[in-house]
């Protein structure tokens, strides 16, 4: 890893220069927690780092379907770097369940920046999160999980379907206490052959059709006969996130528990589905970091045409960009996992916090999805012939942020579901209560463009008919977020210093003006190399 990466055997904490100052705006614990932090850090930099990097490589998870006696097992083999790296830091998952703050569990996420690892904690969490919520009968399973001493899962979309989850035709029989589901392969089943206890859709019989009539369930690997309870028929081959095991599931009268209500499943799934989208933005901007962080040591390292890369205005631009992206993208998902952190033990139907919190996770899953796709290009692309080699730790980087847009509901799910909430919530409402007064207090034409944008945006929202709404909600989710990320900003020079108001300023011009980068940033190296890079 030395010889493939510049911000190897480095504190990624350390190296930071943006979330220190975001953490302090939403949390007050931080401060007990920054000791821990740097530990991981320098874990995520180093040990964690290589160890991705070799799973990715030369040791993709591999099925084992049969025992010795023949015995069918369905287990998945790690390797054993692999398997210790996931028992050593199960407790990522802790913090949120233990009293702690959601804050706390995403920032390691964010420093660990490795997808295809990090999926397999997300899916566990959200486990974890059913039981703690809505099915404390389990308590036993979720405290193995926090461990490290059972893996959980999310197994929801089914061939027929994919994101549409109301054409689910996965079946639940009741049998006493117990359910039997039976029906479609659950096609794309993260931790496949790993987890112990999986979450999984099913409809009840004689329940009405669509996604109302989806209950949720826990599907343990092994029946109360110590059989297998279901059936991993393979795992995919994949392009991007290798280290995670990925699979088709086949359920053929599985053993199952009903989770709370059946007529409340709908909820309970969507209710998940927005942690996951939390993880996956945090997910994203850890690679776009990552990036950032490869490029800045790269264009200090490597001359060009007579002089330092760094010495270049093109370079410095794309250092830029780079530096906006990566600033703005982890100020809008934080300030959606604040909202979250605030609402999650809100139940069904939900209080208006909740719902807006699910609002601002949708403009952040998909605009940091986007910035991380750009960064991890944009980095491939300053180191040149080399950014294009597996051999080199950027290409892994770009290869993963380009699944980012796609799990979890791509563009046009996020869309879809932001109009839902705007409808039937009314969850702009507090959108706008919230960013006008922030974006009017700083008095800049910058901000007074992106006031005027997400103004724009909403009322014409409200004008269009039902299909020319769907057709320009896309660009309109995209316009909202880039909004929020430019009062944001300003917001975050209260804490971190006249940098962010200039970071604001730039991105405003870039990606609610539409204008290129002002000139004036290509002699303010604090802006596209912060002092915590210069080493």
């Amino acid at each position: 890893m030395r010889h493939q990466s510049y911000a190897y055997a480095k504190n990624h904490w350390s190296l930071e220069p943006d979330l220190i100052h975001i953490l302090r705006r939403y949390w007050q614990d931080l401060d007990k927690h920054t000791a821990d932090l740097s530990a991981f850090g320098e874990a995520a930099g180093g040990g964690l780092y290589e160890i991705g990097d070799h799973v990715d490589q030369h040791a993709t998870p591999e099925l084992v379907m049969f025992d010795l006696d023949g015995k069918r097992v369905d287990r998945v083999r790690l390797s054993p770097t692999h398997a210790a790296l996931l028992k050593e830091h199960a407790r990522i998952n802790r913090p949120p369940f233990e009293g702690g703050s959601w804050h706390h569990h995403f920032a390691l996420l964010f420093l660990l920046a490795d997808t295809g690892i990090a999926c397999s904690f997300v899916v566990t969490n959200q486990t974890i999160y059913v039981i703690h919520k809505y099915a404390p009968e389990h308590e036993p399973w979720k405290e193995k999980m926090l461990s490290g001493d059972a893996w959980g899962a999310t197994w929801m979309t089914e061939t027929q379907g994919g994101s549409d989850l109301g054409a689910n035709t996965t079946t639940a029989r009741k049998e006493g206490k117990l359910w039997r589901l039976s029906g479609e392969d659950k096609y794309f089943a993260s931790n496949a052959g790993l987890t112990d206890l999986a979450v999984v859709s099913a409809r009840p019989e004689g329940a009405k059709p669509g996604p109302k009539g989806l209950a949720m369930f826990l599907v343990p690997r092994l029946n109360r006969e110590g059989e297998l309870n279901y059936r991993v028929r393979r795992l995919k081959r994949k392009f991007a996130t290798r280290a995670v095991p990925t699979g088709e599931v086949e359920l053929d009268d599985s053993e199952a528990y009903l989770v709370g209500k059946p007529e409340m499943g709908i909820y309970y799934t969507l209710e998940m589905l927005t942690v996951s989208r939390l993880a996956n933005a945090v997910g994203a901007m850890g690679l776009a970091r990552k990036a950032h962080l490869e490029a800045a040591f790269r264009t200090q390292a490597r001359s060009a045409f007579g002089s330092p890369l760094l010495d270049h205005p093109l370079v410095r631009r794309d250092l830029t960009d780079l530096a906006v992206r990566t600033a703005a993208g982890l100020a809008l998902i934080f300030h959606a996992i604040q909202a979250f952190d605030q609402a999650w033990h809100d139940l069904p139907p939900y209080t208006a916090s909740y719902h807006y919190a699910r609002f601002l996770s949708h403009l952040a899953k998909n605009r940091t999805a986007e910035h991380a796709a750009e960064c991890t290009l944009l980095s491939m692309e300053l180191f040149g012939g080399l950014g294009f080699l597996d051999e080199v730790a950027v290409a892994r980087f770009h290869r993963e942020a380009l699944v980012t847009p796609i799990w979890e509901g791509t563009s046009n799910i996020q869309a879809l579901d932001m109009l839902e909430a705007m409808a039937k919530k009314g969850a702009h409402e507090p959108f706008l209560d919230e960013f006008l007064p922030m974006l009017d207090a700083v008095g800049t034409p910058e901000a007074g463009s992106a006031k005027q944008r997400m103004q724009k945006e909403l009322s014409k929202l409200g004008e269009l008919g039902p299909q020319e709404v769907q057709w320009h909600s896309k660009d309109s989710l995209r316009a909202l977020a880039d909004s929020a990320q430019v009062a944001l900003l300003y917001a975050l020079a209260e804490e971190g210093g006249e940098r962010y108001a200039k970071l604001a300023s730039l991105y405003a011009h870039r990606f609610v003006m539409g204008e290129p980068y002002p000139d004036w940033a290509l002699d303010e190296p604090a802006l596209w190399l912060p002092t915590c890079l210069e080493c």
